[in-house]
Order: structure tokens, then sequence, then C-alpha cells
């Protein structure tokens, strides 16, 4: 997760308080969407940005998970997803995700 992108999650999070922050990532591969999951859960772990040291505890997707999907309009989500679905590892990503919020989450959806 880049640096200005860190900063705009921490921005937006001092604005509208952690409760209502939902971050939802779409990285190609569990390990890679896992770091940034945990980025904004429990801070930058390369300690290099705005958010190292900071543990925001936000709730955190990935846009494949069954809790996006479903809140999204069905064409929509099939025209935008529905090749990446095809090609991931879902598994792995969800399970990537789920633990990190397991540990690092503070709020939910």
């Amino acid at each position: 997760m880049d640096l200005e992108i860190q900063q705009r999650v921490k921005d937006l999070t001092e604005k509208h308080g952690a409760e209502n922050v939902v971050v939802v990532i779409g990285g190609a591969e569990g390990e890679s969407a896992g770091l940034s999951a945990e980025t904004v859960s429990a801070g930058d772990p390369t300690f290099a940005g705005p958010l190292a040291g900071v543990a925001l505890g936000l709730s955190v997707y990935h846009v494949v998970e069954d809790e996006i999907k479903e809140a999204a309009d069905a064409g929509v989500y099939d025209e935008q997803c529905g090749m990446m679905e095809m090609v991931l590892d879902i598994d792995e990503i969800v399970n990537e995700l789920k633990s990190v919020r397991k540990e690092f989450a503070k709020y939910s959806l």
C-alpha cells in the first residue's frame, strides 16, 4: 500500500471515526492483500509510511469476499470482478484477510 493511500486512509479515519470506515482492497495475491490489510488494521509493518506504528483497527475486506460481493449490485460486480474471480486464488485471499481481521481488526461490518 503506497504512502499516499495510507495517508488517505488515515485522514478518512480521523474525519469519520474508525468504526465508520471499511477498507475494500483488490490485491491479486493473498500475501499482498494480507500486507495491505495488516497496514490499515495494525499499522505499516515496514515502518515507512503514515501508518507506521498507527494501529487503526479498521475492518478490511477483499472485493471477492462474500460480504462485499453480496453488498454490490450483481450486474456491476460481475462486469467489474467476474473475470478476476476466475484467475485468483480466492481461498488463499479470503483466508489471509480473515486471519488479519481476527488478529487486528477492532471493527466489523
